[in-house]
């Protein structure tokens, strides 16, 4: 059976006015991309592996209501969360710093960023995330984890300590990957310095607040 194709964005339903037409496009694009990959059964690998649009407005959403100071995304793949957490950066005056260690998605980052007209609110980090992680001391007030699913609970360990008492760290694909992610999942939600939910749209997603 082919997998369900997922529904483009449609600016009109949202209440959203801020997000301009060349992001839209761009949107767009990624977004038959994304369902002809897996319609087609484009080896995981090399599927650009997006979240959903419900996805994509739930982080812009956030981003919004929150104002975070800085913001972090690890997993760019091609772009597609870093569009809308760019679109919402930009109306608050903060910049996103997004991390991929795969040259190629790089690249694809890079083109679809410039083309949504968003690539001065993003800073590509190309290279490792867990080393990127232990080095910085800075606090991270947002912070959208969509990476390999095996490194989730090193993240975290990583994470925590740099949200400051009301920092954000969303997660993807909490359902999806339910028993991959099971060992996560007890671990951010039982941690007592944040307060957390699994939110059941897109593939899951973890929200949870830096409280302790």
């Amino acid at each position: 059976m082919l997998a369900s194709r997922p529904k483009c964005y449609d600016p009109g339903s949202t209440g959203i006015e801020k997000m301009d037409e060349r992001a839209l496009t761009v949107l767009r694009a990624l977004e038959v991309q994304d369902a002809r990959e897996r319609d087609t059964g484009t080896p995981r690998t090399e599927r650009l592996r997006q979240v959903t649009p419900e996805v994509g407005r739930f982080l812009h959403t956030l981003v919004l209501a929150t104002r975070p100071g800085s913001l972090l995304e690890i997993g760019t793949s091609g772009a597609y969360s870093t569009i809308w957490l760019a679109a919402a950066a930009r109306e608050i005056g903060a910049v996103v710093t997004t991390l991929e260690i795969d040259p190629g998605k790089v690249a694809v980052a890079r083109e679809n960023l410039a083309a949504a007209g968003l690539a001065k609110s993003v800073t590509i980090v190309e290279g490792d995330a867990l080393q990127f992680l232990r080095s910085r001391q800075d606090p991270l007030h947002f912070a959208f984890l969509d990476a390999e699913k095996e490194d989730y609970e090193t993240y975290l360990g990583l994470l925590v300590p740099l949200l400051p008492i009301g920092g954000v760290l969303v997660a993807d694909n909490l359902l999806s990957h339910g028993e991959e992610l099971a060992g996560f999942s007890r671990s951010a939600l039982g941690d007592e310095r944040l307060s957390g939910l699994v939110v059941p749209i897109g593939r899951g997603e973890l929200l949870a607040v830096r409280v302790a």
